[in-house]
């Protein structure tokens, strides 16, 4: 049985600033996924990458109010998808607009999603829990291949991907479809009359905007101020050729 005094003890250094690693299991690509606690805040790696922690989430909370902004004028009951649950952020700033009805994520590590029910469910307030909130444990390439190709697809007012660190920088190789013309085709499949694509990345990508531009009529890119580094970025696609 968990001693959970043990447990208490074990995240007493955290607490005071220091690293504590509460879980590290083989995700589905096969390598490391690590949970690690640093004072009051948590951290996601993958295979030693740096992932995504609770500490601010400004970036990937902008992308999906610019996504919602960028809605026409009266748009309501909106449907969201959004490419990766991380630590909710995404998720949770979608569902606390009025504009929205239902958020679908999809996220390929099961481990991830259970987090959300332990250490990471307080960050976003137990996305997952919202009777709104739908969780598809998937792998994102996959499944958007399947759900593009049905004979009625179900479309959405905004779809958000969160899944890598920008378009030249996958967590998962063969994630570098969702950046290419193939991937854009079976997203725009899913988009809505009217409906806004976006992006995360750490960094601008020239190349990909390009792409964009040669596929939609509208293309913002928003840069986001974050403590260290350069900006993130998000881009914004709508108005499909």
């Amino acid at each position: 049985m968990w001693d959970m005094n043990q447990r208490t003890r074990d995240l007493a250094p955290a607490l005071e600033g220091e690293t504590v690693t509460l879980a590290r299991v083989t995700g589905e690509t096969g390598g490391d996924l690590v949970l690690r606690r640093v004072g009051a805040h948590y951290e996601i790696y993958s295979n030693g990458l740096f992932l995504m922690d609770t500490r601010d989430g400004t970036s990937e909370r902008e992308m999906v109010r610019a996504s919602l902004a960028q809605l026409p004028a009266g748009r309501s009951h909106a449907r969201v998808l959004v490419g990766g649950l991380g630590v909710g952020f995404s998720a949770r700033e979608a569902l606390d607009d009025p504009r929205v009805s239902s958020v679908e994520v999809v996220e390929l590590e099961p481990q991830v999603i259970a987090w959300h029910d332990d250490e990471l469910g307080e960050a976003a307030e137990y996305v997952h829990r919202d009777p709104r909130c739908r969780i598809h444990n998937a792998d994102i390439v996959a499944w958007l291949e399947k759900a593009s190709a049905a004979e009625k697809p179900r479309r959405y007012d905004v779809i958000c991907l969160d899944t890598d660190n920008g378009p030249d920088w996958t967590v998962v190789e063969n994630n570098n479809r969702l950046y290419e013309a193939a991937g854009l085709e079976q997203l725009t499949r899913l988009l809505a009359p009217g409906g806004v694509l976006s992006f995360w990345s750490a960094n601008t990508v020239d190349s990909f905007e390009e792409l964009l531009r040669s596929r939609f009529g509208s293309v913002e890119v928003v840069e986001v101020v974050v403590a260290r580094g350069v900006p993130d970025t998000v881009y914004l696609a709508s108005d499909p050729l």
